[in-house]
C-alpha cells in the first residue's frame, strides 16, 4: 500500500482486481486493513505491508459520479480528518464516501499527456495480456488446468457436473483409492479462481490434516492455514476481540477441536465461508435419537454455508441409516423422512432396467408409469438423437444422483491385480506370527512393506522384537504421536533409502496413500470388512504400479482361522471390492459370531455359504438398480474425454509459453532455459514487491503436465498458478505499458494517431461468476486527428514503430488542447458502440444458457421431489441478478499509444 495516512472511509481501488470499482476503508489494524467494495458485494482484509491497493483522489478538472448519477467537474478539493471533499461547480460539496462505487479511475491519457510513456514492446506485452486474461477468464477450464494432476475420466467427469452448479451441495463417494479428493479439490480450485469459493473451511480428523495441508500446497498451489488452538490463541492476543477465523480466507482445522471447543466454533461460524469440505464423513454419527458432537458440528455449518461437499469411501458403512444421516447434512429438506427415503430406493431397479432397456436399442414403453414426465415420455418416442437425452432425464430424475457421486472399480479400467496370500499357523500368540514376519521379510528383500494391526502398543511391541532378531530400518505409524511425527515417517517409508517396514495402528488405515509400496500385511483382522477395505485401500490405488499382495497370518483352530476364512472364502474381500458388503455383513452377523465363538466347522462352511449366496443376491441387486443409477451419473466417458482433449492443449500451447517467458523477462525474472519446456527461474532484479518470492536458489518449473507429474521438484506452470496470475495482476493491475508512443514511417500524408483498449467490464458479486459471459473483454479503437476510425486498419495494426520523442508534439499547444481531446472523445464514441454489441451478445449468451438449466430443472421437478420449487426460483433470481450486472457494464480505458506517422523516405 501507498504510504499514506489510512482513514477509513477513504475510497482506495484494489490494483490487481480494478473491476472491483471503488472500495472503502472500514478498518484498520495494526497489521491488517478491512475494505468494503460495494459494487462487487465484496469485503477484503490485506495485510497492509502487501495489499494492492491504491489511494484514489480526483485532481482538478476530472469528472466525478455519485451515488445519483450526477456528472461534476472538480474545481478543487480539500481535507477533512483525512477524508477529501469535492468542490465542484454551483458550489457543490462532495464527500468522497458520495462516489459512485462503479466509477471508473485509470486514465492512460493523464501519463500520455504528462509525457509519461513506456516501450512499445511493453504496450504491445500489455495488449496481449488484456486478451490472454478475457481467454482465460471466460474458459470453461480454468481451474482445472492447474492441478499436479493426471486428467482422469472419471474424477474429471464429476468434477465438470459439480462445479457447473449455482452452489455445488454434494457427496463425492468413490470407493477407496479412486481419487475423491482431487475430485473435491478441483471443485474447490474452480470455484476458488471463478470468485465463487474466496473463503473456503475444510474440516478433517486431526491424522488427515497435514496430508491435506501438504498436497493442497504440492498439487494446486494453495496455501491453507492449519487453525488449532494455539494459532486462534494467538491471533487474539494482538486482537482479543477480533475473531480468529477472520485471519485467513483458507483454513483447514480438526473437526473434533471445533466439535468440543464451542467457543472456536461460534467463533468459526461468525466468520462466515462460501465452501465447506468435510472428508471421512462416515464418522459423523446420527441416528433417529442422537447425533455426535461431530455431526452436531458439521450440521451447524451445514445449515449456514451456501456450498459443501462431504467425502467419504465408504457411503453404507452405516447402513441405511447412516447414509441418509450424510444426505440430510446437503438437503434436510429433501432429506427429512428416513422410513420415505428405504421406500423410495426400492424403486430404483425399476428405473435402472429402463436404462439399460434404452442402451441396448429396445423399445421403451412410458405408458404404464404414471410417475414419469410427460418431456420424458416424448423424449422415449423420439429417434437415435434422444437417447442420450432421455437416459440423462431418467438418471436425473431419480434416485440420489443430484446429491451423490460415486465410481466404482468395476466400471474403471487400469487398476492392479490383489493377490491373497493366507498364512495359517499353528501356535497360541504372536510369537509365531513373529516368526512368519521375520521369514517374509528375507523373502521380499527390499521391497517396501506396510503392517496395519489394531493397536499402537501391539506396533511397539512388534518394533522391538524385530529388531532384537533383524537389522532393517522401521518406521511406526499411531495416533501417540504427533502430525508432524507421523508426516516424517510416512515420508522416511516412502524414500528409496528409507524405511523398509512401516508399522501403523488402525489409524493407518484412512486417508494416507502408500502406493508404492507393493505388500501388505495384516497381522490381524477387523470385524469389520469395510475397515478391511480401507486397510488395502492404502496401497490399491490409482498410481499402483503392480500387483498387490496382501498376506494375512492366521493362528490356526481360533476366531482368527474363522475371520480369515470368511473373508477370502465367504466374501472373497481379500482380492476385490465387495459391492453391497455392509448389508451382506448385517445379514449373517450373527451366525459369523457364533461360528467365531464356537470354532464349529460345519458352522463356518454354512456361515460362508450363506454368505456366497446373499453376496450375489445383492450384487445383483445393486447393479440393477442404486449402483447402476449412481455410475450412469457419475461417469460421462465422452464428456470428459472432450474436456480432458481441450485441457491437453491448452497445456501443449507454445504461443502461451512464450508469452509468459516474456512477461516474466519484463518483471525482471531470471529465465535460464534448462531442457525441453523446463526452466530454471530465478529472482534476477524483480521490478515490483507485488511478484511472488521466489527462492534466491531459483525454482524449477515445467510446462509439461507429464514431467511434472514425474518430477516433484518441478514447479507445474499453467493458466492456474500464481507465478501466473501475478504476471497479469502485476501487468494490468499498474500502470505499466498503459502509455505509449512511436513513429511510423510509411507513405502518405504527416498524421497523428491515437490507438486505444479499452475494457468491457460488470461489477458483480464473485457469487455470480459473471466471467462465464462477460469478463474482462477488451475492445481496441484507433482515429487519425481528421477524425478517420482506423480501427479496422490492417498496415496500421502491423505497423513496425521507432522511438521518439512525444513532448516536441505534446508540447504544441494546438495538440494538447483541442486534437487530443478531441480523438479520445471519438475513441470512446466507436467503443462504446461495440460496447452495446458486446453486452448484447453476453446477454443471449447468458439467457441461452440459463433457460435451459432452468427447463431442464423444471422438467426434473416433475418427477424428482429432490428438486424443490425454491431450486427453480433461485435460478431464475440467478439469471436476472446476472443479467442486471451485464446490462450495467462499463467501459474503461485501459492503454493508449499516440502514433506519429511521417512519410517514409524513398
Amino acid at each position: 500500500m501507498e504510504r499514506v495516512e489510512i482513514i477509513p472511509g477513504q475510497r482506495w481501488v484494489s490494483d490487481s482486481e480494478p473491476e472491483m470499482g471503488l472500495g472503502m476503508i472500514l478498518k484498520v489494524e495494526h497489521a491488517t486493513v478491512e475494505i468494503l467494495f460495494p459494487a462487487a458485494e465484496e469485503a477484503r482484509c490485506y495485510a497492509r505491508e502487501s495489499a494492492p491497493l491504491r489511494r484514489v483522489i480526483f485532481k482538478k478538472g476530472e469528472v466525478i459520479l455519485t451515488h445519483e448519477g450526477e456528472e461534476l467537474v472538480v474545481n478543487a478539493t480539500k481535507e477533512a480528518s483525512g477524508l477529501v471533499i469535492y468542490l465542484c461547480d454551483g458550489g457543490s460539496e462532495v464527500p468522497e464516501a458520495m462516489l459512485s462505487d462503479h466509477m471508473g479511475f485509470n486514465k492512460p491519457q493523464d501519463r500520455l499527456f504528462g509525457a509519461q510513456v513506456d516501450e512499445n514492446s511493453v504496450f504491445r506485452l500489455r495488449a496481449e495480456a488484456l486478451y490472454r486474461q478475457h481467454q482465460i477468464r471466460k474458459s470453461p477450464l480454468r481451474g482445472y488446468v492447474g492441478g499436479r494432476t493426471d486428467l482422469l475420466p472419471h474424477q474429471i467427469s464429476i468434477v465438470d457436473e459439480v462445479a457447473k452448479r449455482l452452489m455445488p451441495r454434494v457427496l463425492l463417494a468413490d470407493e477407496v483409492g479412486l481419487g475423491k479428493t482431487i475430485e473435491a479439490c478441483m471443485i474447490m480450485h474452480r470455484l476458488h479462481l471463478t470468485g465463487r469459493a474466496d473463503r473456503v473451511l475444510i474440516l478433517l480428523p486431526e491424522p488427515l490434516i497435514n496430508q491435506w495441508f501438504v498436497e493442497l500446497l504440492r498439487r494446486f498451489n494453495m496455501l491453507f492455514s492449519i487453525f488449532d488452538e494455539e494459532r486462534c490463541a494467538s491471533i487474539q492476543e494482538n486482537d482479543p476481540e477480533g475473531n480468529p477465523f477472520l485471519d485467513s480466507q483458507l483454513v483447514i482445522a480438526s473437526v473434533d477441536f471445533l466439535a468440543y471447543n464451542e467457543e472456536r466454533a461460534e467463533q468459526a461460524r461468525e466468520a462466515g465461508w462460501d465452501l465447506l469440505i468435510v472428508d471421512e464423513a462416515h464418522h459423523l454419527e446420527w441416528n433417529r435419537d442422537e447425533m455426535s458432537w461431530e455431526y452436531a458440528l458439521v450440521e451447524s455449518f451445514a445449515w449456514i454455508v451456501n456450498s459443501l461437499l462431504l467425502l467419504t469411501a465408504t457411503p453404507q458403512q452405516l447402513g441405511v441409516v447412516g447414509h441418509f444421516a450424510r444426505l440430510r447434512l446437503l438437503d434436510p429438506e429433501r432429506f427429512c423422512d428416513l422410513d420415505g427415503f428405504i421406500e423410495e430406493s426400492e424403486g430404483y431397479g425399476e428405473v435402472a432396467r429402463l436404462v439399460e432397456k434404452i442402451e441396448a436399442g429396445e423399445a421403451v414403453e412410458f405408458s404404464a408409469f404414471d410417475g414419469y414426465s410427460e418431456s420424458v415420455k416424448a423424449l422415449a418416442a423420439g429417434g437415435e438423437a434422444e437417447q442420450e437425452a432421455l437416459v440423462e432425464s431418467l438418471v436425473d430424475s431419480f434416485g440420489t444422483g443430484r446429491v451423490m457421486f460415486r465410481n466404482t472399480r468395476q466400471n474403471l479400467d487400469g487398476f492392479p491385480e490383489r493377490k491373497a496370500h493366507l498364512e495359517p499357523i499353528a501356535g497360541e500368540d504372536y510369537q509365531e506370527k513373529l516368526d512368519w514376519l521375520v521369514e517374509l521379510i528375507g523373502q521380499v528383500g527390499d521391497e517396501k512393506v506396510l503392517l496395519i494391526c489394531h493397536t499402537k502398543e501391539l506396533v511397539e511391541e512388534l518394533s522391538e522384537a524385530l529388531l532384537d532378531r533383524i537389522q532393517i530400518n522401521i518406521a511406526h505409524f499411531h495416533e501417540d504421536l504427533s502430525l508432524n511425527q507421523r508426516d516424517r515417517n510416512a515420508a522416511y517409508f516412502a524414500e528409496a533409502g528409507g524405511a523398509q517396514l512401516l508399522l501403523c495402528s488402525e489409524i493407518g488405515s484412512e486417508g494416507r496413500n502408500f502406493q508404492f509400496a507393493h505388500h501388505l500385511v495384516l497381522l490381524d483382522l477387523p470385524e469389520d470388512p469395510e475397515l478391511l477395505e480401507q486397510r488395502i485401500g492404502r496401497l490399491d490405488r490409482i498410481g499402483q504400479t503392480e500387483t498387490i499382495n496382501i498376506h494375512v497370518p492366521y493362528l490356526l483352530d481360533g476366531p482368527e482361522e474363522v475371520w480369515a476364512r470368511w473373508y477370502h472364502e465367504g466374501l472373497g474381500a481379500f482380492e476385490q471390492n465387495v459391492h453391497g458388503v455392509t448389508e451382506v455383513y448385517h445379514h449373517v452377523y450373527d451366525q459369523l459370531v457364533e461360528a467365531s465363538e464356537s470354532l464349529d466347522s460345519d458352522a463356518l462352511d454354512a456361515v460362508i455359504a450363506e454368505t456366497q449366496a446373499k453376496k450375489l443376491e445383492v450384487g445383483e441387486k445393486l447393479s440393477e438398480g442404486y449402483d447402476r443409477l449412481l455410475e450412469i451419473n457419475s461417469h460421462h466417458p465422452e464428456r470428459a474425454k472432450k474436456i480432458i482433449k481441450e485441457i491437453a492443449k491448452m497445456d501443449k500451447d507454445p504461443h502461451f509459453e512464450d508469452f509468459i517467458i516474456r512477461m516474466l523477462d519484463q518483471f525482471g525474472v531470471e529465465v535460464e532455459d534448462l531442457e525441453d519446456r523446463n526452466y530454471l527461474l530465478k529472482p534476477g532484479k524483480i521490478t515490483t514487491d507485488a511478484f511472488p518470492d521466489i527462492p534466491d536458489e531459483g525454482m524449477s518449473v515445467t510446462f509439461d503436465r507429464s514431467v511434472a507429474l514425474s518430477r516433484e521438484e518441478l514447479q507445474f506452470l499453467s493458466i492456474d498458478h500464481p507465478i501466473v496470475r501475478a504476471c497479469f495482476d502485476c501487468m494490468l493491475g499498474t500502470e505499466l505499458g498503459n502509455s505509449a508512443f512511436g513513429v511510423w514511417e510509411a507513405p502518405g500524408e504527416k498524421k497523428i494517431l491515437l490507438e486505444s483498449y479499452f475494457i468491457v467490464e460488470a461489477l458483480a458479486p464473485g457469487e455470480l461468476h459473471v466471467d462465464r459471459f462477460l469478463p474482462a473483454t477488451p475492445i481496441r479503437v484507433a482515429v487519425d486527428h481528421e477524425g478517420n476510425d482506423l480501427s479496422q486498419d490492417k498496415a496500421l495494426a502491423q505497423a513496425k514503430l521507432r522511438k521518439g520523442g512525444v513532448r516536441k508534439l505534446l508540447d504544441k499547444p494546438v495538440v494538447k488542447t483541442t486534437l487530443l481531446p478531441k480523438m479520445l472523445e471519438q475513441l470512446e464514441g466507436i467503443a462504446v458502440v461495440e460496447l452495446k454489441g458486446i453486452v448484447a451478445k453476453a446477454k443471449r449468451e447468458m439467457r441461452k444458457q440459463l433457460k435451459g438449466e432452468i427447463e431442464r430443472l423444471k422438467r426434473l421437478a416433475e418427477t424428482n421431489p429432490m428438486i424443490g420449487e425454491e431450486e427453480v426460483n433461485a435460478l431464475e433470481e440467478h439469471r436476472d441478478a446476472l443479467e442486471e450486472v451485464i446490462v450495467q457494464a462499463r467501459l474503461r480505458p485501459d492503454a493508449i499509444r499516440m502514433i506519429w506517422k511521417e512519410t517514409a523516405l524513398q
